[in-house]
């Protein structure tokens, strides 16, 4: 059966003072609270953020940092066995005792102590509960023993309350008491049979993890896995996790889930055809903003909704109202819902002091990278690091553009790196401008990558400006010679 949510040990919050009056509130103290919380405190103002969890949020406890965990062991067995030497060495299983030990460890345990620690360190106040609006720069806190608080924004609110995983309504799955990403993270134990529903990001991730440490794993995914990624990256998965004794089902989808009276999962999928059994089922298809609770109805917004906000982060129509990483559905990742609260905090602290905002294209108070140079990393096996707009994107919006596609394999560094190395790079050029506004990489070990990437893309530098950018020698950076060469040469055909 599934197993009970983990304890969570979150430090209690320092007194309040009793002024309930900040300039800023800020409701979550994730990562992306945290963050819009300091840059407004470092701007001059006095900041509170609440939390009705741990702070720190889904990232540090449920998503980016112990899933990472869990893959990195799988990957580091995977990456000594690929070479003479070490291979013979690695002749057993993974530990999974100690890969679960290090998965607490990264998650310190479920402790948001040390987080505590860093808000009273960066003159964050915080107060634990349930937060709502009750109107315009009101904040009505429920504390966890029922009392409620009343807290008042000065110049502003900011919504970092981030997204849930999204339960899709096939019939019986809600009652089989499915798995969402934070059950599987945190697992005390690995399920001899796992069933992942949803071939995106998460899922990929999770079958990579969960088969590595021994579990037979089903994935079922509507369409190709990785589905918003360039084509050749939902192959080199599909085929990898295959060859790793993953069973992928592709264009299928379920038609209903049973939990049995012996606590085992059948999942019917469509035509009747094939039936999958499992120990317990993860669904992975999608996210829900967490914005039901929030009172929004008090200000004329819709409860459960994405939040839409300009460049600023403010929220449309609401000009003391920021809604600041999952919550506006402009790109639902951790280092993008940072990048935005750095930008919310400073303009934030920027309007509260009466200076200019400068929100333009790369402005100071500006998130708009979040438009077309989002980088991402999918810690699949093999990894795939991406940044900008894939051929097909960009191609859809209407733009010129020309390809340049290159078999990492054939790079020295990845030679080295492993025998019988296999991926596969490419660069979208926007043939007009003669700048790259895309990159994909995939193949073992390439999340670092993608910086560069990012950089060239941002910083809009010119292709013949890159030709003099010299990889070192051997690293697999030389993929950037060889994707331009690549081009050059296709020019000139």
């Amino acid at each position: 059966m599934t197993q009970p949510p983990r304890p969570l040990r979150a430090t209690a919050a320092t007194t309040a003072p009793l002024e309930e009056a900040y300039d800023l509130v800020v409701i979550g103290a994730g990562a992306v609270g945290e963050n819009v919380a300091d840059r407004a405190v470092q701007g001059g103002l006095t900041a509170v953020v609440i939390e009705s969890e741990l702070v720190g949020g889904e990232c540090s406890y449920w998503a980016c940092m112990p899933s990472k965990a869990l893959v990195r062991s799988v990957s580091a067995l995977r990456a000594a066995r690929a070479l003479p030497g070490s291979r013979e060495a690695a002749t057993g299983r993974l530990d999974v005792e100690a890969v679960l030990a290090r998965r607490d460890a990264v998650a310190s345990h479920w402790d948001d102590s040390g987080q505590v620690r860093w808000l009273d360190s960066a003159g964050i106040a915080l107060v634990r509960g349930e937060a709502r609006l009750d109107g315009a720069r009101r904040v009505v806190v429920t504390t966890p023993d029922g009392e409620e608080r009343v807290i008042i924004a000065r110049s502003a609110v900011a919504i970092c309350t981030g997204s849930d995983a999204a339960i899709p309504g096939i019939p019986g799955l809600a009652e089989a008491a499915p798995w969402t990403s934070r059950e599987a993270t945190s697992a005390e134990r690995v399920s001899e049979r796992l069933a992942i529903i949803g071939g995106g990001v998460v899922g990929c991730e999770m079958a990579t993890a969960f088969a590595g440490l021994g579990s037979t794993v089903t994935l079922i995914s509507r369409g190709r896995l990785l589905s918003n990624l360039e084509e050749f990256a939902s192959e080199l998965v599909s085929r990898r996790l295959r060859d790793e004794g993953v069973t992928v089902f592709t264009g299928a989808s379920p038609t209903r889930v049973d939990r049995r009276a012996d606590g085992t999962v059948m999942i019917g999928l469509e035509g009747g055809a094939a039936s999958v059994e499992a120990d317990e089922v993860l669904v992975a298809t999608g996210r829900r903003p967490r914005t039901d609770r929030l009172g929004l109805e008090t200000i004329g917004l819709e409860p459960g909704a994405w939040l839409h906000v300009d460049d600023s982060l403010r929220v449309d129509g609401h000009d003391w109202l920021y809604a600041v990483g999952d919550v506006n559905h402009r790109a639902l990742l951790t280092h993008q819902g940072k990048y935005q609260a750095r930008a919310a905090g400073d303009v934030i602290a920027a309007r509260a002091r009466g200076e200019e905002v400068d929100a333009s294209r790369w402005g100071a108070h500006s998130a708009t990278a979040d438009h077309d140079a989002v980088p991402s990393v999918a810690f699949t096996s093999p990894e795939v690091a991406s940044v900008g707009m894939t051929a097909a994107g960009a191609a859809g919006r209407g733009l010129a553009i020309r390809v340049s596609d290159y078999e990492i394999g054939h790079v020295a560094g990845a030679s080295l790196h492993a025998e019988g190395y296999r991926g596969r790079a490419r660069l979208v050029i926007d043939d007009a401008r003669d700048v790259v506004i895309g990159f994909t990489a995939v193949g073992d070990d390439v999340a670092e990558l993608v910086h560069a990437a990012t950089i060239a893309i941002v910083g809009e530098v010119p292709i013949a400006r890159l030709q003099h950018a010299v990889p070192s020698y051997p690293t697999m950076s030389e993929i950037w010679l060889r994707l331009l060469e690549t081009d050059r040469a296709q020019r000139r055909a």
